[in-house]
């Protein structure tokens, strides 16, 4: 499988749309997912990216690790080693496709400076 890193614009940005869930490696919830080097477990974060005219959310998997502590809804991060795997699979016939985003950590950035009203 194809994984491919993610190459970010110095304009691109990213805000914490939802707080981490972990991510579950069966359908009935009973056995965390982790990652496969280090056992770590993993969890979901939905991230708001925004570069140039556009914005959309992404969910992106982390390792526990990679979660640093404080992470509120509308907080500015940055994604740390972000990569993406194309995947499809056919499930009752009917063929699901996306992107998988994976990243090795999420960083704090300082909140920007608000703007001096006139």
């Amino acid at each position: 499988m194809a994984r491919i890193r993610v190459g970010l614009l110095p304009t691109a940005a990213f805000m914490v749309g939802t707080l981490p869930v972990p991510k579950y490696a069966d359908q009935e919830k009973t056995q965390f997912a982790t990652d496969r080097e280090t056992g770590a477990k993993l969890y979901t974060i939905t991230l708001f990216f925004m570069e140039e005219d556009r914005a959309e959310a992404l969910k992106i998997t982390v390792p526990e690790t990679g979660l640093p502590n404080g992470l509120k809804p509308g907080m500015p991060v940055k994604p740390v080693e972000l990569f993406a795997t194309p995947w499809a699979r056919i499930f009752n016939g009917s063929l699901s496709d996306g992107i998988a985003y994976r990243a090795d950590r999420i960083d704090l950035l300082a909140p920007a400076p608000a703007a001096d009203a006139a």
